[in-house]
């Protein structure tokens, strides 16, 4: 017997037990993401449902779902925002049923435009006529259970190993950051990134959140590539459970020549290889930006699709043409209209807290 009921993670360490010994368990399950999400964005709040063995209480099942509310992209359930993906984490396929029934009784109550759950290893046991799919984006990740020469034989030999050796005797300077001024730098490098992609770098305060709610647990791991003491390029590590991500990659265009970006990932996978971490994740990856993909393949990554869930299911056709929406469109023209860093960051705060 088991029944429905909700928790609340940071109040009852028991969801934490529970999301670290589960095998499909991330960071994005974690109780640390809902004090993230709850210091950056106040139009997001979170639920976390769960199923219970009972008599005895232990949790079986466990879903976090969180309501977004905007005008700009509509009110609507996230299985989690900002979250490459977020499975229902289950112990029987028959207990994700019970999940799907309870989005949609809690989108109605609430009246949400729609409801999206973001699956990787679950896609397979998602069988509801109610959602509709999209496989649009791309995740890339590296097993690293081989010896670490022959994860080095897998780069691609001028694209990757090349570059690496090039940095290495461009005197690069690798620095672990330990301070506010070191997250400053890595902020700095990405709006330069940002602006490079037509589009306006998200707030500081959602980096700044993330490093004051994970940095205590070692959680999260800031890389910076120094030439001549300055910072030129940025590598925003998450760290859990099995899994390296490399969340967020920022340089200054000016260094290129000297791939400070190569030296970094580089660097952040044989630490993950050092510290015994069984996958090195690249994150999600737009298939419109080919050369971000071909960036992640030649490093000997694997590639899948992400499965993201919709009710009503018309709306996965929706996300298929996100990138060719007029809102889209609109927010990149306006960031290439070549507007002064402050407004750019103005922008950015006041966009980020729709997305999710």
């Amino acid at each position: 017997m088991s029944e429905l009921s909700l928790i609340d993670p940071v109040k009852d360490p028991s969801w934490d037990r529970f999301v670290t010994n589960h095998p499909d368990g991330q960071i994005y399950h974690h109780s640390g993401w809902k004090r993230h999400l709850a210091n950056s964005f106040k139009r997001i709040r979170g639920k976390y449902y769960v199923l219970r063995d009972e008599p005895r209480g232990n949790i079986l099942a466990g879903l976090p779902v969180f309501e977004v509310k905007s005008w700009l992209t509509g009110r609507r359930l996230v299985c989690s925002p900002f979250a490459t993906h977020c499975d229902p984490l289950v112990t029987d396929p028959g207990q994700i049923g019970v999940f799907l029934d309870e989005l949609i009784r809690l989108s109605n109550e609430l009246k949400c435009a729609y409801i999206e759950l973001k699956t990787f290893k679950t896609d397979a046991l998602i069988n509801n006529q109610r959602f509709g799919v999209s496989r649009y984006y791309k995740y890339h990740y590296l097993k690293l259970d081989l010896p670490l020469d022959k994860l080095w034989s897998g780069f691609h030999r001028s694209c990757v190993r090349q570059r690496i050796q090039r940095a290495e005797k461009s005197d690069l300077q690798l620095k672990v950051g330990a301070a506010e001024s070191d997250l400053k730098d890595f902020y700095r490098l990405l709006a330069m990134t940002r602006e490079r992609r037509a589009l306006p770098p998200q707030p500081y305060s959602f980096f700044k959140s993330l490093w004051d709610v994970f940095s205590p647990s070692k959680q999260t791991m800031l890389l910076l590539a120094q030439k001549d003491g300055v910072s030129v390029s940025a590598l925003f590590l998450l760290l859990f459970n099995d899994c390296v991500t490399a969340e967020y990659a920022a340089s200054d265009k000016n260094f290129k020549d000297i791939s400070p970006n190569h030296f970094l990932f580089w660097e952040a996978i044989k630490m993950a290889h050092e510290k015994g971490y069984k996958i090195f994740d690249f994150g999600r990856t737009s298939p419109q930006n080919t050369s971000l993909m071909d960036f992640k393949k030649r490093w000997g990554s694997q590639e899948a699709d992400l499965a993201y869930y919709y009710y009503p299911a018309d709306r996965a056709t929706a996300v298929n043409q996100k990138e060719e929406s007029w809102k889209y469109k609109m927010v990149k023209r306006v960031v290439l209209l070549d507007l002064p860093a402050p407004a750019q960051k103005f922008l950015g705060a006041l966009l980020y807290k729709h997305m999710g």
